[in-house]
C-alpha cells in the first residue's frame, strides 16, 4: 500500500543522516575529556554505568564508539529490511534448488524454520566475510566509523 512505501523511504531518509561525518574534536586522555564528547548531555553529562572506559583511556573509547556506531548502523539496515518484507516485496526466482521461491519465505523469525540449514550458514558465513573484510574501520578516516574503505 502506499502508506508502507511512504513509511519505507521515510525510514530510508532518516537512516541516511547516520553516514553523515562528524566533526572531529580534539583528543585527550583524561576521563573528564569524555564529557565534551557527542552523546554527553545534562543531567547524566558522561554516561557509562558499566565503567567501561573509566580508566580514560581514549584509544578504547574511540574503539567502543566506532562499533556502537557499525552496529547501530547494520540495525537500522536491518529494520529496513524488515519493513520491506513485511510490505511484500521480495526477490524473484527461488532461494534453493527444490524450488522454494523467495515469496514462500515468512517474515521474521518464521524464515529460520523455513530454510535449510546451509541457507542459514550461508547467510551466517556471508556477514562474516563483511564484517572481516569490508566493514573495516580505517585509521585516518575523516570521522569515526568511516566504512568507505576507499570505496569512493
Amino acid at each position: 500500500s502506499i502508506k508502507m512505501k511512504t513509511a519505507i523511504l521515510a525510514s530510508l531518509i532518516a537512516s541516511a543522516a547516520a553516514f553523515a561525518p562528524a566533526a572531529k574534536q580534539a583528543k585527550t586522555t583524561s576521563l573528564a575529556s569524555f564529557e565534551d564528547e557527542l552523546g554527553a548531555q545534562a543531567p547524566l553529562g558522561f554516561f557509562d554505568p558499566l565503567g567501561m572506559v573509566s580508566d580514560g583511556d581514549e584509544e578504547k573509547f574511540e574503539r567502543l564508539r566506532y562499533v556502537e556506531i557499525k552496529h547501530g548502523r547494520i540495525s537500522m539496515l536491518a529494520v529496513v529490511g524488515y519493513l520491506v518484507a513485511e510490505a511484500g516485496i521480495r526477490l524473484p526466482g527461488d532461494i534453493d534448488f527444490s524450488g522454494t521461491s523467495f515469496a514462500s519465505i515468512p517474515n521474521g523469525f518464521d524464515a529460520l524454520t523455513t530454510i535449510s540449514g546451509a541457507g542459514i550458514a550461508q547467510i551466517v558465513a556471508f556477514v562474516g566475510f563483511l564484517e572481516l573484510a569490508v566493514m573495516k574501520d580505517i585509521t585516518g578516516g575523516e570521522f569515526v566509523g568511516d566504512f568507505r574503505n576507499d570505496a569512493f
